[in-house]
């Protein structure tokens, strides 16, 4: 698996828009671990494999990941590495930047989202992003007022396109509704975490969703935090990696021995099955991830270009994924939801009307 594999792309829930089914994020990476100039050499090796997808947001490290990847879009369109065109760039709002404590520098108010949007694409230095997401549901703010905001955004050619980002369905379906009702944009796609631990939302209770609206699925966290390439195995914590940071302490805390210490082990369960087609745990994990025909695409973060690659090349182990063989990963693994769940959560999505 030496060379990468063709990018497939798919459509983006109920639109138009085409995304590649892998794609490339600045969460935690992106100043942290990645300056400007990796940033671009990385977007760069994204973009020539095939990705088009960028994701990014107000929050990540305080503004400054859009600062980033904005003066790396900027020199690829100066080298003509790519065009604007050619990109789907998305941000999201909702946690504020730049550290600024005022009581409307948060939330998904109307004057929040109108003056985050605009406050992100100026540090990102571009006139649109393709893609905007509500980075949270907001409990202070009617849902209403938040769908007016993100239309009137969209009419402005600030976004071609919103959606959510860990919205529950009840919410999700009550924005649709709203936007209907009023003849407003509706949100067309949602930013979940999923992995092979995380999977209720996804598989279940988004499910009435899928078929009464549509919905694209831009997944983050595809290795939990890494543990899905079974680099802690033993409670071990690898100098550069995610938990080692010190700003993610509280991460290595949830995963070495809080609520998802059992993961590590769990974990262990998929390498004999990597070993068995012949790729690492971390691309038999985000092969899984992308096969799901509801996700249309698989966010990605790396801080080395031979890093990136690696991910890439799960684009090889999809086709190889049998459902005999997603059985046995499932078996492995235990976290499958149960149906009956399913037809419960269903039952009380129909009551909602």
């Amino acid at each position: 698996m030496s060379a990468t594999p063709k990018m497939p792309y798919r459509l983006l829930g109920p639109t138009g828009l085409k995304v590649s089914a892998l794609s490339f994020g600045a969460w935690v990476t992106f100043k942290s671990q990645v300056d400007v100039e990796n940033a671009y050499e990385l977007m760069k090796t994204a973009y020539d494999s095939g990705i088009n997808f960028f994701d990014n947001a107000e929050v990540y490290a305080d503004g400054d990941a859009e600062r980033i990847m904005g003066q790396a879009i900027k020199r690829g369109v100066d080298e003509k590495a790519w065009d604007r065109e050619d990109l789907v760039v998305s941000t999201k709002v909702f946690f504020g930047h730049d550290k600024k404590s005022g009581p409307n520098s948060k939330g998904l108010s109307r004057k929040h989202v109108v003056e985050g949007v605009q406050a992100a694409l100026q540090r990102l230095q571009l006139d649109y992003v393709d893609l905007v997401f509500c980075h949270r549901p907001d409990p202070l703010t009617p849902i209403a007022e938040t769908v007016k905001a993100m239309h009137h955004v969209i009419e402005r050619g600030w976004a071609f396109y919103w959606g959510t980002s860990e919205w529950s369905a009840q919410q999700l379906t009550e924005a649709m509704q709203v936007a209907d009702r009023l003849g407003l944009h509706r949100p067309v796609m949602e930013q979940p975490q999923y992995n092979l631990f995380i999977r209720h939302r996804v598989e279940v209770e988004y499910a009435p969703v899928y078929k009464n609206f549509g919905l694209g699925l831009t997944t983050w966290s595809p290795l939990a935090s890494g543990v899905l390439t079974g680099k802690y195995a033993g409670g071990q914590i690898p100098e550069g990696s995610r938990l080692s940071l010190a700003e993610y302490a509280w991460l290595k805390e949830s995963k070495t021995s809080g609520a998802n210490a059992w993961q590590i082990d769990r974990a262990e369960a998929l390498r004999p099955i990597a070993q068995e087609l012949g790729c690492t745990m971390g691309q038999l994990a985000i092969a899984w991830c992308a096969a799901n025909t509801n996700v249309s695409t698989v966010i990605l973060g790396a801080t080395s270009i031979a890093q990136l690659k690696e991910n890439l090349a799960a684009l090889d182990i999809i086709p190889k994924l049998t459902p005999a063989l997603m059985a046995r990963i499932d078996e492995a693994v235990q976290t499958k939801p149960k149906f009956d769940e399913t037809t419960i959560y269903v039952n009380s999505i129909r009551n909602l009307d």
